[in-house]
């Protein structure tokens, strides 16, 4: 994995952790900015736009849903503007992709050059990144023993978080 940045973002929490958004979302910004001027790119007002909304909570947000939220913020966004910008902050490893579920999320270890691993909770839908070491060890293994090199991969692993597994911690109504 490559050095990106020296500073780490605090946006790696643990489901239902308690944590400063406002802190959250504003380093998340200024790390944007700095990805965005370190490559030679510029960090527009819609790419910043589109990066707050979805940061706007550590929740899957889908493309179309952050073009009905830019309609108030500024007219005439089509679709493929919003998919344009979407590409562009994926390509500087700011936003992750969540292929199954069709939706971006804010990356919370842009520092890094990495695959998306993420635990999705099916019921409240919050979803952590995940850092898995030995995971990559063992995906490089199997590049090598195949002769095969893995371009890119999202592992979308789905349960329930702590929370809602303790709100659903009732009797099993499947169970006699």
């Amino acid at each position: 994995m490559n050095e990106r940045s020296s500073k780490s973002l605090s946006g790696s929490l643990a489901f239902g952790s308690e944590h400063n958004h406002s802190l959250c979302i504003e380093e998340a910004l200024d790390h944007a900015k700095r990805v965005c001027e370190e490559g030679g790119e510029r960090f527009t007002n819609l790419r910043r736009q589109v990066f707050e909304l979805v940061w706007a909570e550590h929740k899957p947000v889908k493309a179309y849903d952050l073009l009905s939220a830019l309609a108030s913020k500024r007219s005439g966004v089509a679709p493929a503007t919003v998919y344009r910008t979407l590409d562009f902050l994926q390509a500087q490893g700011l936003v992750h992709r969540l292929e199954s579920l069709n939706a971006y999320l804010g990356c919370s270890h842009p520092e890094t050059d990495h695959q998306g691993h993420f635990l999705i909770c099916e019921n409240c839908e919050e979803v952590r990144e995940l850092e898995l070491g030995a995971f990559m060890q063992s995906i490089a293994a199997v590049e090598d023993a195949q002769d095969f090199r893995v371009r890119r991969m999202t592992i979308e692993l789905f349960g329930l978080c702590k929370r809602c597994q303790a709100a659903n911690s009732g009797p099993d109504p499947t169970l006699p």
